[in-house]
């Protein structure tokens, strides 16, 4: 059928319904609602859909459009929920079971008839986690149930003036409710609070005197502290005291009226680090008015602790798993590096089978545009941080004494996805979401990928895929080798299905053969064309990109990252917001 995405932004669950409806072999186009009421009946009119669907719409569709077409809406309630924060009060109500309704749309706010529903567990992680997780498998199923629904004919949407239906409206989620009482709130409360808006919109705090926002939150085992204190920093994230224990928070927000001139997400101690710094204060040292400690744990760090960290290493027999897990998938110039020193530890270690990731949710995204564009220079700070994943990328490369295994528990995208491609083998669990391109943010991209991703798809898709700049789903992507094997769990079981599978690989009896033959095929690229001649093209476009001021890359960064509505308005395949480095 030809169908119309109508999207707010075209995110995480956009991308995923467009992949799995296009590999059914549907026509989809796309267009965004942000740009208004008549961009979508300009779309309509030009497309003339046989169903519209909006996987992610946070304004009403124009009334005369689904009274004239069938529109199908996507809410992330259970059947007979209704309201604009349901994934906000499932997580701040710690329902444990929640639901994705699809609804015929209608005048009044999610009381269409229901043309399929599907529930899912609500485990103990950040919404934004959640969402692109369990909600999204429901979500893609429900949509996908509804468009076969819709082209059989003979189904009956249930109307939800049904009596066995229970209606329940809840208001916005709003700021008052997830303020955070640091003196009498458990950690548990604070926990439950910090991940209710861990992307957005963020828990308003006040430290210091100064108001911001709090994104993401993890528990803390050992150190303990006045309700409210500020206790340690740990590669970039902040650890405050609660009323019985303590809590990690990744990322901070200044308020957009604040002054500060980067008024986004990014690292919490960075953003603390900003605030003013009384004399003699060392600055490197200083975090708001508390001094305040660097407190590291070992990479092997023990099973039994509590405690956040967002690179751990740990062996099973002769199988190593180097866990990585930053906020958003972006990776800046320090994650680089430390991973990197990560990685040189693990290559130490007795192993011959090595995994990459292996934890739920984003692998990586690429280049960390929000640092880069707090950064005093984002040109220089862009080039440091290519040059950071590089190096990265080619000591994975070099690796031929034993196999690289990269375990893609959720989405990756631009140099995320070329860091994977460095690995021997890609796993993927069903459901995630592919970008393997850089061309909506400007940027020809490096990470070797003109070497890593022509040797999988061939010249010619891997032309297409990067030119296209579309997503691509985990089976599709497997069908044209981009990964090589499918993991079809759910994303709480991902680590241990990619545990058992690892293990298995370990003990295969040809696993010396495979290794021997990996170290000659590096041996005859190198000859044929060394690793460093693909770097020095392709950093030679990207310095060529960050150096130029008028590059379209300066103003696509910033606009993404602050948030700046863009692009065309009209219908594409697909118009979209995408970019690199940032939660979707």
């Amino acid at each position: 059928m030809d169908l119309l995405l109508v999207v707010s932004a075209f995110n995480s669950l956009s991308q995923r319904v467009y992949a799995e409806l296009s590999d059914l072999g549907h026509r989809v186009d796309v267009v965004l609602a942000s740009h208004g009421p008549d961009a979508v009946r300009a779309a309509v009119a030009e497309l003339r859909p046989e169903l519209i669907i909006a996987p992610m719409l946070k304004t009403a569709l124009p009334e005369d459009v689904w009274r004239e077409h069938t529109c199908l809406v996507v809410h992330p309630g259970p059947p007979g929920d209704r309201g604009p924060s349901s994934l906000d009060w499932a997580i701040g109500e710690s329902a444990p079971q929640w639901g994705v309704t699809v609804l015929q749309a209608e005048a009044s706010m999610d009381a269409g008839a229901i043309w399929a529903a599907e529930p899912f567990p609500v485990p103990p992680v950040g919404k934004s986690d959640l969402y692109r997780g369990e909600l999204a498998d429901a979500a893609a199923a429900a949509v996908l149930l509804a468009v076969r629904r819709y082209a059989e004919g003979a189904f009956k949407p249930r109307p939800q003036s049904d009596p066995e239906l229970r209606v329940i409206w809840r208001d916005a989620f709003r700021q008052e409710q997830r303020r955070i009482d640091w003196a009498n709130d458990t950690t548990r409360t604070v926990l439950r609070k910090l991940r209710g808006g861990d992307s957005q919109p963020g828990v308003l705090d006040e430290i210091c005197g100064q108001e911001l926002f709090l994104h993401g939150g993890h528990p803390e085992d050992r150190l303990r502290g006045r309700p409210g204190e500020l206790l340690a920093t740990r590669a970039g994230a902040v650890c405050r005291a609660t009323r019985d224990g303590a809590v990690w928070i990744p990322e901070m927000r200044p308020r957009k009226n604040s002054g500060d001139p980067a008024p986004f997400r990014r690292p919490a101690a960075s953003v603390l680090a900003a605030f003013p710094v009384p004399p003699g204060a060392v600055r490197r040292a200083y975090v708001g008015l508390t001094w305040v400690p660097e407190v590291p744990v070992p990479l092997d760090l023990p099973a039994d602790r509590d405690t956040w960290t967002d690179i751990r290493y740990r062996q099973h027999g002769d199988t190593g798993f180097l866990t990585f897990s930053f906020p958003g998938g972006a990776m800046s110039t320090d994650h680089c590096r430390r991973l990197l020193a990560a990685y040189r530890y693990a290559l130490t270690r007795p192993t011959s089978v090595l995994v990459l990731g292996g934890a739920r949710d984003f692998f990586s995204n690429g280049i960390h545009l929000n640092v880069i564009e707090a950064a005093a220079d984002p040109a220089a700070e862009s080039w440091a941080n290519i040059n950071a994943m590089d190096d990265l990328v080619e000591t994975i490369l070099c690796t031929t004494d034993r196999l690289v295994v990269a375990a893609l528990g959720g989405n990756a995208a631009a140099g995320g996805l070329m860091l994977a491609l460095a690995a021997d083998q890609v796993w993927c669990r069903e459901g995630a979401v592919l970008n393997p391109h850089y061309r909506r943010m400007g940027l020809y991209g490096s990470e070797y990928w003109t070497y890593t991703l022509p040797r999988r798809v061939g010249a010619e898709t891997a032309e297409r895929l990067t030119t296209e700049a579309l997503p691509v789903s985990a089976a599709a992507a497997a069908r044209i080798g981009l990964v090589d094997r499918l993991l079809p769990v759910t994303p709480q079981a991902f680590t241990a299905e990619v545990e058992r599978t690892a293990t298995a690989l370990a003990g295969a009896p040809d696993l010396g053969e495979r290794i021997a033959a990996k170290a000659s095929a590096r041996q005859a690229d190198e000859t044929q064309r060394p690793l460093a001649a693909y770097r020095r093209a392709e950093l030679a476009r990207m310095h060529a990109t960050f150096f130029d001021p008028h590059a379209p890359y300066h103003a696509l960064r910033s606009a993404f990252v602050r948030k700046v509505p863009g692009g065309s308005a009209r219908p594409l395949s697909p118009v979209g917001e995408q970019g690199i480095g940032a939660e979707r």
